[in-house]
């Protein structure tokens, strides 16, 4: 789960990470007396879940309380167009004012999981302002990293590494390793997956600020964390994949052609990776679970019908835990409440298959049945191509 970047600094203050003082704000009028209450010299931000907000428009420096107010009226209703959000943009309907910081350097900090080492990684670099990725391809060497045992913890000596590693001295090195320290504290005591301050700054005043502040949570941990839940923005989320997260169903919307219901993660992304093998490409992940039964297909077949960029449907259900003829039952039963004009190939195999093959036998509705998973992959991909 994503949280705006005001919600985030609520948090990080909680835990002591120093921020500058912001206030959000919904309409100009809003804006203007936030300025006014931050001292007049402030920036004014767009609040939408995607980075590269400056670039696009949505980040603007201004000196007085009226300047806030054009300012928010300029963004607040806006279309953002960033590299994250896609083409179509995403609507800014709130900003954040914060007061201005006289910047002297920019920084990079980030925590993340590296799930191959199976540990929380801490990294580090002088190239503040600038997308981690884009430093990690052209110039590594300016990343420093700390892996961190998660049953020891960040100890003081990995701290004070990340923060030499960023070129901080003095005080300014203090301030860091508390900084830093107090970030780990935050990602482990929230169950975040990403924590990332870009750009960390220096300001000329010597104090060392989260000017930025991006946190994401694990889905799986929110159950312990009802303050972090009452953050999400469902505005800000795919409004099939909102519908999805009700259904219980795991879905992702992809940028393909082909809808794919499935049960089970790993066997998603080897339908998915068939598909695209097969000459096509995947227009979401959706995965059913192991304890289907008909409403969840019949949920299921709702969100990919919802879908306009779907071209044909490819169902492919190993029974284990999940009977072949409850998806079937589910498949029929979807078909018949939905009006459906697209191509549809069904591969079942497991636990009481020929009962299922009977069921979809007996319908009378048209698809097409596969037996093995590459004839399946293959007829979708040709029903897609004569569509087109």
């Amino acid at each position: 789960m994503k949280i705006h970047e005001y919600q985030a600094k609520e948090i990080l203050k909680a835990y002591q990470v120093p921020v500058p003082r912001g206030i959000v704000a919904a309409t100009p009028n809003e804006a203007e007396k936030a300025a006014e209450s931050l001292g007049g010299t402030v920036v004014v931000k767009a609040q939408i879940h995607a980075g590269g907000r400056g670039k696009g428009g949505g980040v603007k420096l201004v000196a007085n309380p009226a300047e806030a107010r054009q300012a928010a009226e300029d963004i607040i209703g806006m279309d953002l167009i960033t590299h994250q959000t896609g083409p179509e943009g995403q609507k800014v309907k709130q900003v954040f004012v914060e007061e201005a910081t006289d910047i002297d350097r920019e920084l990079y900090l980030g925590i993340v999981l590296d799930r191959a080492q199976s540990r929380p990684v801490i990294m580090a670099s002088r190239a503040g302002g600038m997308d981690i990725e884009e430093v990690a391809a052209t110039t590594p060497e300016k990343i420093h990293k700390e892996a961190i045992h998660p049953g020891i913890g960040l100890q003081p000596y990995q701290a004070c590494r990340l923060a030499f590693g960023l070129g901080l001295e003095g005080d300014q090195l203090k301030q860091g390793v508390t900084f830093i320290t107090s970030l780990y504290k935050a990602y482990i005591e929230t169950d975040c997956s990403l924590a990332e301050i870009n750009p960390l700054v220096v300001s000329k005043t010597g104090d060392v600020v989260a000017l930025d502040a991006k946190m994401n949570f694990d889905d799986n941990s929110l159950y312990r964390h009802e303050d972090i839940l009452k953050l999400r923005d469902l505005d800000e989320e795919d409004p099939l994949e909102v519908k999805a997260s009700e259904d219980s169903l795991n879905y992702i919307k992809l940028d393909g052609e082909v809808g794919c219901m499935v049960n089970g993660a790993g066997l998603a992304m080897a339908t998915m990776d068939i598909v695209k093998y097969a000459g096509s490409s995947p227009a979401n992940f959706l995965d059913v679970g192991g304890g289907t039964n008909v409403e969840r297909v019949k949920n299921a077949f709702h969100i990919l019908m919802s879908d306009p960029d779907v071209k044909a449907v490819l169902i492919n259900i190993f029974g284990g835990i999940v009977r072949c003829d409850r998806v079937a039952e589910g498949v029929v039963q979807a078909l018949k409440d939905l009006t459906v004009d697209l191509p549809i190939v069904i591969r079942l195999q497991g636990t009481n298959a020929k009962e299922g093959a009977e069921i979809l036998e007996n319908s009378g509705l048209k698809f097409a049945v596969a037996r093995e998973l590459k004839e399946a992959a293959e007829a979708v991909v040709k029903a897609v191509q004569k569509a087109a």
